[in-house]
């Protein structure tokens, strides 16, 4: 009987070891994950403010928008020309090459590639200073900063399972980028409304499905280079949450120049 208590406490103890070697191992994983999303977005804001200081220049201004912003040679060759087509969707090209390229790509060109698509998303970002003022563009990223860590620490930890939740969402995305489409041609303030308020709870609501999708994506026998890619398209999905979440709700709460 004692041999039997002392095999039954070996096994509790070398279970216990292996839970807290794998909650080890997760946490390190997740820290990765928000710390690779938390630097794309520095980097998107950084581009997208040393671009709009350098289109937008008084000292160098050759043109003026309706809402008086002046405009550089580089500001109207961004904003104005054809070029401007190339600037909105770089960044959708990079996001599909990383998604179907990242399992061939050593982890430092996968790095390196998410932090060119964040550059560039922060140069097509830029054309909100142009449209909102900078208050209230700083005042929605904190608000949307709070709701995402929020629904974030949902996905974390709940332990209902949200992938039919996340099936009716992406579903739900489709139909926005369908809506979007349309009213560009309706140009109606209305649907322009529903869009901005489905948007917020479809990119909420993903905020918290992706989180559990990432933390399932986590297995302990992973090598490095397979974590670190898992790490980073985990972080390009979550970061992907936040813009469009931003950018919902700047056509709720942004103060228009």
């Amino acid at each position: 009987m004692a041999d039997l208590r002392n095999y039954q406490a070996r096994v509790a103890t070398a279970g216990s070891r292996a839970d807290a070697s794998i909650d080890e191992g997760l946490r390190a994983y997740m820290i990765k994950v928000y710390n690779l999303m938390a630097l794309g977005l520095a980097i998107t804001g950084l581009a997208a403010l040393g671009t709009v200081w350098l289109a937008t220049n008084p000292s160098a201004a050759v043109a003026t928008l309706p809402n008086g912003t002046s405009l550089t040679n580089f500001g109207v060759l961004l904003y104005t020309s054809p070029l401007r087509w190339v600037v909105m969707l770089a960044p959708l090209a990079m996001v599909f090459f990383l998604s179907f390229r990242v399992e061939k790509m050593s982890l430092s060109a996968a790095q390196t590639t998410f932090w060119v698509f964040a550059a560039l998303m922060g140069v097509s970002l830029s054309s909100v200073f142009l449209v909102y003022t900078s208050a209230s563009i700083v005042q929605t990223f904190f608000i949307t900063a709070t709701a995402f860590l929020g629904l974030s620490l949902f996905g974390y930890t709940t332990k209902r399972d949200l992938t039919g939740m996340g099936s009716f969402l992406i579903m739900g995305v489709w139909g926005l980028i369908i809506a979007m489409i349309v009213n560009i041609f309706l140009g109606s303030p209305a649907l322009q409304f529903a869009i901005s308020a489905i948007g917020v709870l479809v990119f909420a609501g993903l905020t918290a499905y992706d989180t559990q999708k990432i933390k399932e994506m986590y297995y302990e026998g992973d090598g490095t280079l397979v974590a670190g890619r898992k790490a980073i398209m985990g972080a390009l999905r979550l970061y992907l949450d936040f813009i469009n979440m931003f950018m919902f709700l700047l056509q709720f709460l942004g103060n228009r120049e």
